[in-house]
């Protein structure tokens, strides 16, 4: 399965076995190796190889049909979701970290602003249990 997947991943990007192997830091009778079964990669050559062709190394071993690079399950940005909510609801960065406008909260906004961090903890928490699951 290896060596088939590889050759047509290869064939498809258009590169030829000599392309293949100075893209790896390997030899061409290296990768003609792999491709005709007689040897077969070590994990960082499949990861070099999976890299180099634009294909995941499930596809490589046929743990899955699609040779799409799916993107990590838990692949998620904080900081470029926070910066999203930030621009969308008008935050600027040094107004919201500006401690001079946090001093100026009346007793309402505080009792509010600690009902919210409570809400964010709770919800912290309802998180990491669910993960512990």
């Amino acid at each position: 399965m290896l060596s088939q997947r590889l050759k047509y991943s290869r064939k498809t990007k258009g590169l030829t076995q000599s392309e293949l192997a100075n893209k790896i830091k390997t030899t061409k009778s290296t990768v003609s190796n792999y491709e005709n079964g007689y040897s077969t990669p070590s994990n960082e050559m499949l990861i070099s190889l999976a890299n180099a062709l634009d294909v995941s190394v499930d596809y490589l071993l046929g743990r899955t049909d699609s040779n799409a690079i799916e993107p990590e399950e838990n692949e998620y940005d904080t900081t470029e979701e926070i910066n999203k909510l930030m621009d969308k609801y008008g935050i600027e960065d040094a107004a919201f970290f500006d401690l001079e406008k946090w001093k100026a909260m009346g007793p309402e906004q505080i009792r509010e602003l600690e009902s919210y961090f409570q809400y964010l903890l709770r919800k912290s928490k309802e998180l990491e249990d669910k993960k512990k699951e």
